[in-house]
């Protein structure tokens, strides 16, 4: 632990983001890599990186719009009972976002979305 070019406190830090909605949990583990790689604080490397997570419920709203509008024979699959098509739609946003969309509001949206009559 001695040798760990960081501090508990850049620890606890880069938890602090996790919890404040800034990185998802998988992104977190890209930080904590590139910490242990170069010693440098979590908030400057989710900066200097471009890692915040996409919270933005509007934002997230227009890319569902568009990949639904692109798949209307798994849209009508997923209404017709194939719950397990909703993966299909997550990774599809979490491509466009590049990872940085917030999990359980990407997964709400897209469940409203789906859910809606076409």
């Amino acid at each position: 632990i001695k040798k760990l070019p960081f501090d508990g406190a850049a620890v606890g830090r880069l938890v602090a983001l996790i919890d404040e909605g800034t990185l998802s949990s998988r992104i977190a583990k890209d930080v904590f890599d590139e910490m242990l790689r170069t010693g440098v604080g979590p908030e400057a490397i989710v900066e200097e990186k471009g890692l915040r997570q996409v919270s933005d419920a509007a934002k997230l709203r227009g890319i569902i719009e568009d990949i639904v509008g692109a798949n209307p024979d798994k849209v009508a699959a997923y209404r017709a009972g194939k719950m397990g098509l909703l993966g299909f739609f997550m990774g599809q946003v979490m491509r466009e976002t590049q990872g940085k969309a917030n999990p359980e509001m990407t997964q709400d949206l897209l469940r409203e979305k789906l859910g809606a009559d076409a």
